[in-house]
């Protein structure tokens, strides 16, 4: 029988402490450990139900909780809940679990007014990303900072890690070219797989954009850069409703261009944006031809074939054939240039069935020119008229774009 003496079990004690130490703790985790002299002064909070501390409470509560005196709450895109389906208006609603009021910022406005921020002292912003350049929590968050700045507000952000890692070796995608692809899934120019923080890419912005906001970002403790969301945590809280597992927001980059055309991205099913489907589609021989091709550019991903039947979206309620895709080294994985190849070999194989497609949203009515807002590129359907052989080879070009590591470099807090 071992004793509280015993060598292993005081190894075991000693290593549980030293893990304790150093786990991950958010920017709110942060700021809840502190007393900072704003915070009983009248605070806005930008937040939605998927901004938790680390043990799951939601940030909202948990500061009324520690004392904090938030008196006005702001909710990007799908709303405070985070049900609200996409691209779908919100309206102002009263939080059920706090009672306080609630602005939507996707709804008639995507900016907070004058008279909303009538009264607020320090704006408080806390949301959760997903690393991509047209998941719009992110500029909702430019909005705000243009907002504090045009009221003499100053902002604070408590910062959450990538889930998708700081890897700046993995940015992808083209820099969006602002003149022709300015739009609220891309205000400005940055890759559509950005590797930064929220915080990160609001200091950077504050400064390149000039936008003078009183700016404080509240870094998290204990990541690193090289860390996916599976290094940190065992359980994922979904960001939206077709972003409900680590997996899906992995592939999300690279499939939501599924948006711009007639096949399925998987919404109304248990796994969207891990797989891409339509009733016409040839799934065995598409699954064969993406596994050939795609170790040029991004290893250690399969393509299955699969049948499935989305209950709403694309095809709803009709049988779909199609392909998922299996990640075993997210390390090793461009989900840009795999969207992109995936996209391609569909449009290869199927000339007749595949066609492009509108996207309409709250902030894009007609849903026209939607690969190229989701791409940065205009008129980006010629890319795609490349051979087969040449666009794999084009796909080379948009990974890891040089210039954006090297913008990023003073702006990054980890």
């Amino acid at each position: 029988m071992q004793t509280n003496n015993d060598p292993i079990s005081t190894s075991i004690a000693f290593f549980s402490l030293l893990s304790l130490m150093h786990r991950l703790q958010y920017g709110i985790d942060v700021l809840l450990k502190q007393d900072p002299d704003w915070k009983r002064r009248n605070i806005g909070l930008v937040t939605n139900h998927a901004a938790t501390t680390g043990n799951f409470v939601p940030s909202r509560v948990a500061l009324l909780q520690h004392a904090f005196n938030v008196v006005q709450l702001f909710s990007p895109e799908h709303g405070l809940d985070t049900t609200g389906a996409d691209g779908c208006a919100m309206g102002n609603v009263t939080d059920a679990l706090t009672g306080l009021p609630v602005i939507s910022l996707y709804g008639d406005k995507l900016a907070p007014t004058k008279t909303d921020l009538a009264g607020i002292d320090i704006m408080l912003f806390d949301i959760p990303d997903v690393g991509s350049r047209f998941y719009t929590y992110l500029w909702t968050l430019t909005h705000v900072m243009e907002a504090c700045a045009a009221n003499n507000i100053p902002l604070i952000i408590a910062d959450r890690p990538n889930p998708l890692s700081g890897n700046l070796s993995l940015a992808e995608g083209p820099l969006l070219d602002e003149a022709n692809c300015h739009s609220f899934i891309g205000r400005w120019s940055i890759p559509v797989r950005h590797s930064c923080t929220l915080g990160e890419l609001a200091r950077y912005f504050n400064a390149f954009r000039r936008i003078n906001c009183s700016l404080n970002v509240i870094a998290c403790q204990h990541w690193n850069r090289s860390q996916f969301f599976p290094d940190w945590s065992y359980s994922f809280v979904p960001l939206s409703p077709a972003i409900t597992n680590f997996e899906s927001a992995l592939l999300y980059p690279g499939l939501c261009f599924l948006e711009a055309t007639n096949i399925s991205e998987g919404r109304g099913t248990a796994t969207p944006f891990r797989i891409a489907g339509a009733p016409w589609l040839q799934a065995a021989e598409t699954a064969q031809l993406f596994n050939l091709l795609v170790a040029s550019i991004s290893a250690n991903v399969y393509a299955r074939p699969i049948v499935f039947t989305p209950t709403e979206g694309k095809y709803a309620i009709q049988k779909c054939n199609g392909v998922m895709l299996h990640v075993t080294d997210p390390a090793a994985f461009l989900p840009v240039s795999v969207g992109w190849l995936l996209i391609r070999i569909i449009k290869e194989l199927h000339p007749a069935a595949f066609a492009w497609a509108a996207y309409p949203t709250h902030v894009n009515p007609t849903g026209k020119k939607h690969l190229d807002l989701l791409s940065g590129i205009p008129q980006a359907e010629q890319l795609f008229e490349l051979p087969l052989t040449s666009f794999v080879n084009e796909l080379k070009i948009y990974t890891t774009p040089g210039d954006w590591v090297v913008q990023m470099q003073p702006f990054l807090l980890y």
